[in-house]
C-alpha cells in the first residue's frame, strides 16, 4: 500500500513557449475515459496520451524558434485545468519555474545559459 505522500490525483501535460501556456492536458482523465470506454465497449473518440504527446512534441520541434517546453506534473485533486491556466495567465514566469522545479521534463528548447527562456 502506498503512503499518502505517494498519492497523486492527476497528472497534467503542460506545454508552453515564450508567449505563454499553449497546452494543458489532464492525462489522468484522458486515460480514465479510455479505460471506461474500452470496458463499456464504446467507441472512443479521444486520442491516447501517447498520440497527444507526439503531437505536442512534434509542434515544439517544428517551431523551435518559439522555445517550447513540455513537462508532466503530478498535482493534487484540488488543482484543475482552469486553475493551472489562470495561474499561467497571472504569473507565467513563476508558474514555468514552479513546473520546471517539480515536474518531469519531456522536451525543452531553452536557449540561455541557465536553461530558461523568459515568458512574455
Amino acid at each position: 500500500m502506498n503512503s499518502a505522500d505517494d498519492y497523486t490525483a492527476n497528472t497534467f501535460i503542460l506545454a508552453w513557449d515564450m508567449y505563454g501556456l499553449e497546452s494543458c492536458v489532464n492525462a489522468t482523465q484522458v486515460d480514465r475515459e479510455k479505460v471506461w470506454n474500452t470496458l463499456a465497449n464504446k467507441e472512443d473518440s479521444k486520442e491516447s496520451i501517447a498520440s497527444i504527446l507526439h503531437f505536442i512534441t512534434m509542434r515544439a520541434r517544428l517551431n523551435s524558434h518559439r522555445h517550447y517546453e513540455v513537462y508532466a506534473i503530478d498535482v493534487d485533486e484540488s488543482i484543475d485545468e482552469d486553475s493551472i491556466r489562470a495561474s499561467f495567465e497571472n504569473d507565467p514566469q513563476s508558474m514555468a519555474e514552479l513546473i520546471r522545479s517539480r515536474g518531469r521534463k519531456i522536451h525543452s528548447d531553452c536557449i540561455n545559459k541557465d536553461g530558461r527562456v523568459k515568458i512574455t
